[in-house]
């Protein structure tokens, strides 16, 4: 059987779509990495659909066809890279795009919605598909995230120091390793998904560069502590959280009491936000944290990594790529293992990190 697994990522960041050629013969060697920007229109659509609106059925399966072809381009690009065809790689896993994220709520079970479209991306490529990897987890109980402190686990797990793995994306999530082996594991708050659209709204750009434009801010202290009022940051692991918490209107409301506050303040307090929810969630929950790795496209921000080194003073910080994988491969190699848990009839979730009823195989598959 092929050890050859494909993941595929693309988060609440909205920017596109990572993808990693894995090779599992030993440990989890990435052969190939690929990233495919999402077009305006699509991301504008998938933004949309965050939130009730008009015609969202309709405008969702769209959109998940939309995503079911850059996912194949991205997965085309990678095998000829390596010179490879389909029938080499034993199966894609496949996140699909969060546009709902409520376990536990409404009626007891909740749900978490990825839109995909796994039967099209299984014709396109000729790949096997696994997908829908979080649902599981929420049917028995769980938040259905993070997904990959398991993965975290199966790589780094051997720690002789407890170890954070902040994974800084769209929203962020902890990984804790320790070294009698246990794990825990939580979503800590917005990492990248707030800084981007400020940046966007007032720069036009889709990112703030290095953190360039944030370091030249005053942060208001005031605003940070009121943001950090927000419930979600008092709650006890096990927790989640998304867009369906931290967007646009959260911000409006927040900064309607500081009218006077220029762009580039609110830019330096949004980074302080990011910065201080994930190292006070480390300070509480892991307080013997001696070293803390970032992946993510946060780990690219260099204000923000000095902020979690300022706010970490004990604390050893460094990117995932002193450790054997670059920042923007992390979270694609984990679907790439969560497919081949699935593959080999194993569990991929993690109860004490997701809070579900027990271990669970993890997906669906989708054959070529």
């Amino acid at each position: 059987m092929s050890t050859l697994y494909i993941g595929v990522m693309s988060g609440t960041s909205l920017d596109g779509a990572d993808a990693v050629l894995v090779d599992f013969a030993s440990g989890c060697n990435v052969l190939a990495y690929q990233t495919l920007p999402f077009s305006a229109a699509l991301k504008q659509t998938l933004l949309d659909l965050n939130h009730a609106g008009v015609n969202e059925l309709h405008e969702s399966a769209l959109a998940a066809n939309a995503l079911a072809k850059v996912y194949a381009n991205a997965i085309h690009l990678l095998l000829d890279q390596q010179g490879l065809l389909p029938a080499a790689v034993r199966a894609v896993g496949v996140h699909g795009q969060t546009v709902r994220h409520q376990p536990g709520l409404h009626d007891g079970v909740g749900y978490t919605l990825q839109l995909n479209n796994p039967s099209l991306l299984a014709e396109l490529c000729g790949v096997d598909v696994v997908a829908d990897f979080r649902s599981r987890d929420v049917a028995a109980g769980g938040q259905g995230a993070p997904l990959v402190p398991a993965f975290h686990q199966s790589l780094w797990g051997n720690t002789t120091e407890t170890t954070a793995i902040l994974n800084m994306g769209g929203m962020a999530n902890l990984s804790i390793l320790h070294p009698d082996k246990s794990i825990s594991g939580f979503d800590c708050g917005p990492g990248n998904v707030l800084l981007d659209l400020w940046c966007q709204q007032h720069l036009g750009q889709a990112f703030d560069a290095d953190g360039a434009w944030s370091a030249k801010g005053k942060p208001s202290v005031a605003l940070i502590e009121r943001m950090l009022s927000e419930p979600f940051f008092g709650l006890v692991p096990p927790k989640s959280t998304g867009r369906d918490s931290f967007h646009a209107q959260w911000l409006t409301e927040h900064l309607s009491d500081f009218p006077d506050l220029s762009p580039v303040d609110v830019q330096a307090s949004l980074v302080h936000l990011s910065a201080r929810s994930a190292t006070e969630a480390v300070a509480r929950f892991a307080p013997k944290t001696s070293r803390l790795w970032v992946c993510g496209g946060g780990a690219y921000n260099l204000h923000l990594m000095s902020l979690l080194g300022s706010y970490l003073p004990k604390v050893a910080v460094s990117t995932t790529a002193s450790h054997g994988l670059p920042p923007l491969q992390v979270e694609a190699a984990a679907f790439a293992w969560l497919a081949r848990q699935f593959v080999m009839g194993l569990p991929g979730n993690l109860p004490e990190v997701t809070g579900a009823k027990g271990l669970r195989v993890l997906g669906g598959l989708y054959p070529a």
